[in-house]
């Protein structure tokens, strides 16, 4: 089961992390790139324990829907999403948030387990692992771009 783990250091309050990191509609324009969309359950503002999302997107050029459910949520340093349904065969998604001198470290911690066994695992290894990676890789900048830009405003 790959374990990704990316941390980006954001120069912004950590509420504002934490609460930018949870809103549905910021996810929406820091995953554009897959035309992500938030089709069901909570579709807009801040994800709570508890609450539901089901997201449309293009991987792959493959329109796919995932629902996944925020199974923890401690304010403002932890919150888990796990897939309830989706073209994974498992995943959880760790969000982490610590304050430091410089600013608050955004820690996202995204373990994943794919379908279809020794296929799924032979995709992990030529490409699944990468663009996962990259995926959050990206959210992450944007969202820094996004805290940093309300701290200048």
């Amino acid at each position: 089961m790959p374990t990704i783990k990316h941390e980006i250091l954001i120069k912004a309050p950590i509420e504002i992390c934490f609460d930018l990191a949870r809103n549905v509609d910021i996810h929406m324009v820091t995953a554009s790139k897959t035309f992500e969309k938030a089709i069901g359950g909570v579709t807009n503002g801040l994800l709570e324990e508890g609450d539901m999302v089901t997201w449309e997107a293009v991987h792959f050029k493959i329109r796919q829907r995932l629902t996944a459910q925020v199974t923890k949520m401690t304010k403002p340093y932890e919150f888990v999403d796990v897939m309830v349904k989706g073209a994974f065969h498992s995943f959880t998604h760790t969000h982490q948030f610590s304050e430091t001198e410089k600013g608050t470290l955004m820690v996202d911690i995204f373990q994943y387990k794919s379908p279809l066994g020794l296929l799924g695992r032979l995709a992990d290894n030529i490409f699944l692992e990468k663009y996962m990676y990259e995926f959050i890789r990206i959210r992450g900048i944007s969202l820094k771009k996004i805290a940093e830009a309300e701290q200048t405003n």
